[in-house]
């Protein structure tokens, strides 16, 4: 049963993503039914520890706290370098089958750490591609709130972090645990869907400004069956040889790409027109109202009808 609780604290933590471990594992809710956990907050140099908006935190205890405890927790600190003590911890708890819980950037320390390798995992949709870029090891999936590994959760950005911590308590709890702690913060107890309804419309960098052009063909021609055999004649290249250069330029598949880039397509078209889902499906590449919907499904967590529900012209209007 998890009962013991310890926060890294980092320096450059974000006071945010840090505020959310502390509301749902540091308030001790018993009097209202719920659960009351052992939090501690824990610094690799206790004392003063600068935060993101540059304020510090006073952190009277060191790393050794987080020996036995059942959760060790990592807040957003801005994925750069990482004290290796840090580290030790997260690995350690890894090794003794402790639950780990990455918030946002958080995940760079797990990926730092080495305890994410051979895993999938996530992170704030900013940060995903370079997460993929550093550790290839991973398999990073931009699409979700958070993913579960074992006892290794990851959590997406911000308040993504606290559907990651709800559901720990979920798993070690119950739901009627975490109800208590999701009414006492107002929020679901469970969140349906991804983080990628939320992403604008990101486009994967290209590093080759030849290979740009290919890709913004791709772009203009959404609505054409775009084989590998065809686009690898367009770039003047083997099929074998493009499909290899195109993951090293976009770190994806050219289907992966393409799928990717249809959905956003259909997004845009669901959010900003009144045209029919057939029609939307057929002028993002899918074909067919039934295929869209797979995707939206299996990519997104909804569906076309319910996503132009959420944010089409009518509904913020």
């Amino acid at each position: 049963m998890l009962q013991k609780v310890a926060c890294l604290a980092i320096p450059g933590m974000a006071p945010f993503e840090f505020g959310v471990v502390c509301e749902v594992f540091g308030i001790d809710r018993s009097a209202m039914g719920g659960p009351a956990f052992d939090f501690t907050v824990a610094a690799a140099d206790p004392g003063a520890v600068r935060l993101s908006l540059g304020f510090s935190l006073d952190v009277p205890h060191d790393l050794s706290v987080a020996a036995d405890a059942d959760l060790i927790a990592v807040p957003a600190y801005g994925a750069g370098d990482i004290d290796e003590r840090y580290l030790d911890v997260i690995r350690a708890a890894a090794e003794r089958g402790a639950w780990v819980l990455s918030v946002c950037s958080g995940a760079f320390a797990l990926a730092k750490a080495g305890v994410l390798d051979g895993r999938r995992a996530t992170t704030h949709w900013m940060y995903a591609d370079r997460l993929a870029r550093e550790f290839p090891q991973i398999e990073v999936d931009p699409d979700v709130l958070f993913v579960q590994e074992g006892n290794i959760v990851t959590g997406a950005g911000t308040a993504a972090g606290i559907d990651a911590a709800l559901h720990i308590v979920r798993e070690e709890h119950g739901a009627a645990a975490t109800n208590v702690i999701a009414r006492r913060m107002v929020v679901p107890p469970q969140r349906d869907g991804g983080q990628s309804q939320y992403i604008p419309t990101p486009v994967p960098e290209c590093r080759s400004d030849g290979f740009a052009q290919v890709l913004e063909w791709m772009l203009a021609n959404l609505d054409q069956d775009l084989t590998v055999d065809q686009l690898a004649r367009r770039a003047l290249m083997s099929s074998r040889t493009f499909a290899r250069r195109f993951r090293t330029e976009t770190g994806t598949t050219p289907a992966a790409w393409l799928n990717r880039q249809r959905i956003l397509r259909a997004q845009t078209l669901l959010e900003q027109t009144d045209e029919g889902l057939e029609q939307i499906a057929q002028l993002a590449g899918f074909g067919t109202a039934a295929v869209m919907r797979h995707h939206f499904l299996k990519v997104l967590q909804t569906t076309p009808t319910a996503y132009r529900r959420t944010f089409g012209a009518r509904a913020a209007s």
